[in-house]
């Protein structure tokens, strides 16, 4: 079934019951408080920022938009995008999409002007719906974008290119809107987090949102009484997902802008929440700024908090380990995903599999996985290959670009670009991306491998390591390493902390330096490439 028809059933069984709450620590609500008040008081002592919506209003809301967009010309199988910040609109108006037929296409909120008519333009989008933080962006190229295209405005002051989404729905019914829909039809476009290179157009069917939302509620065992904390944007089928786990369930959630530290634990013990997905310079933070003593645990309400589940990137055992010691009760589980397969858990370790730390897993929920090496053929014993996902969540192309679906479907087979591992058990080993892999005279390094044993040493915040151009070797190995604040560090120790580990592995190069991220939490190699590649030797070499 589509997935619009959780959303209805919640509408009908718990009308009155809170759906979604909106949560801003760091912006006082000026119904309660004034900004002068605020500039006296804070941090602290005012009322922070808070809207929450039911279930029944959040069915409406995504009724009157899915109305909006048929009255004006919208149908099925068309195409319409979001760009906004998360906020108690945003999940309305995918559903509000959803349910008129047409095709929800999120974009990422750190696009620039140029990226975003790239991205409109190459999913042939027919619509764009913004919000009042990308009114420059989407003025810079307002002439282009416009043709042939409605752009609305979710915000106040509504910018003279676009139209007003709050004036344009007020006169909507609430009432569904009369659209066959079918597991078959098509649903949604993600695109590739653009890490190495242009974004990709990722098709998905309703099926992949429907098999994931089920999948994230059994691997967590989401039921009525949980409360899940969404940090990441709505945009990444990450967040949206795991979200998806409440909507099965007909349980809360709750919106969080801002993730320091003080902010996640704060909003946890206010809103009792139980269920939390962080990236892992987050889970950083709070640990970091625990043994500083920056937080106390005691200061917060924090015993109904039962699970802690980490995706996205490749996860340290050692921080798992550090985690176990200040929250010894809480479940673990870490989710493994890409956006070809409709996010996040086609590969999960599971919460009962906390032994097995730095794996990611076994198949998901309805999931099949392999490992295979240049040929294609099953790798034997531990050896390492691509892993390759196959289930009801797999993309059904990128779109408009056949050449490169053929690269990475085959026979229902989604070629994630992992390279991976099994062990006697069954758990499956990220090793590293593939195109990541560094051959350092005639050897295969992993960086995974060398990032994991870095960061046990303890004054070290965050590592990237990448190859840079090497005459004699044609690659070798760089660390980018970034220490915790108020600490220091020389080349001299991480070069001695390095000896435990196999000479060929160890870095050639150690830059101190931060680690840049996506808003995913993904290590940006492309740009540390450029940043440290062959012009950067050659000026090293030069002052040396």
């Amino acid at each position: 079934m589509p997935v619009t028809e959780f959303l209805e059933r919640n509408a009908k069984l718990y009308p009155d019951e809170i759906a979604l709450v909106e949560l801003n620590p760091e912006q006082p609500d000026t119904r309660r408080t004034t900004w002068k008040e605020y500039d006296l008081i804070r941090p602290t002592g005012f009322e922070a920022y808070r809207r929450e919506i039911t279930w029944k209003v959040f069915d409406e809301k995504a009724n009157r938009f899915a109305n909006l967009l048929l009255a004006r010309g919208i149908k099925k199988g068309d195409k319409v995008a979001i760009i906004m910040y998360n906020c108690l609109e945003w999940l309305p108006i995918y559903f509000g999409i959803l349910k008129s037929g047409a095709i929800a296409v999120p974009f990422n909120f750190r696009y620039d002007a140029d990226e975003i008519l790239y991205c409109a333009e190459l999913a042939e989008v027919d619509m764009i719906v913004f919000g009042p933080e990308f009114i420059g962006r989407m003025e810079a190229n307002a002439e282009k974008l416009s043709k042939g295209r409605l752009l609305l405005f979710v915000g106040d002051g509504c910018p003279s290119f676009a139209e007003s989404y709050r004036e344009q729905v007020a006169d909507c019914s609430s009432k569904a809107p009369k659209v066959d829909i079918t597991e078959d039809d098509f649903g949604a476009i993600y695109f590739s987090s653009g890490t190495t290179g242009f974004p990709k157009a990722i098709l998905h069917k309703h099926q992949s949102l429907t098999q994931a939302a089920e999948m994230e509620q059994k691997h967590h065992e989401t039921g009525r009484e949980d409360n899940f904390l969404c940090i990441p944007p709505l945009y990444h089928t990450g967040a949206k997902f795991h979200w998806m786990g409440s909507l099965v369930a007909g349980s809360k959630a709750v919106l969080l802008k801002g993730a320091k530290p003080e902010t996640i634990l704060q909003a946890v013990s206010k809103e009792h929440c139980t269920i939390v997905w962080l990236l892992v310079p987050w889970a950083q933070d709070i640990l970091d700024a625990l043994d500083r003593g920056d937080l106390k645990l005691e200061d917060y309400e924090l015993d109904q908090w039962r699970l802690m589940h980490i995706g996205a990137q490749p996860v340290p055992p050692s921080l798992i380990k550090r985690w176990k010691e200040y929250f010894p009760k809480h479940q673990y589980d870490t989710n493994y995903g890409l956006s070809e397969s409709t996010g996040p858990g086609c590969v999960h370790l599971g919460m009962e599999n906390v032994n097995k730390v730095g794996a990611i897993g076994v198949p998901g929920y309805r999931w099949e996985c392999k490992i295979v090496d240049e040929n294609d053929k099953e790798v034997t014993g531990d050896g390492v290959g691509e892993l390759c996902v196959k289930g009801p969540g797999v993309m059904t192309c990128y779109y408009n670009d056949e050449k490169s679906t053929k690269e990475v479907l085959k026979d229902g087979w989604l070629y994630t670009g992992d390279m991976a591992m099994k062990d006697s058990d069954g758990f499956i080993f990220l090793v590293d991306r593939k195109k990541d892999v560094i051959v350092s005279g005639g050897e295969n390094i992993y960086p995974v491998q060398i990032e994991d044993f870095i960061r046990k040493n303890n004054k070290v915040k965050d590592v990237a390591v990448i190859g840079l151009p090497d005459r004699r070797l044609g690659e070798k190995t760089a660390a980018i390493i970034e220490i915790k604040e108020g600490m220091s560090c020389t080349k001299e120790e991480i070069e001695e902390f390095c000896m435990d580990m196999a000479r060929y592995k160890r870095p050639k190069e150690i830059i101190f330096a931060e680690i840049p991220r996506n808003a995913t939490g993904k290590i940006e190699k492309p740009k540390l490439r450029k940043m440290y590649g062959a012009d950067f030797l050659v000026a090293k070499e030069n002052q040396g």
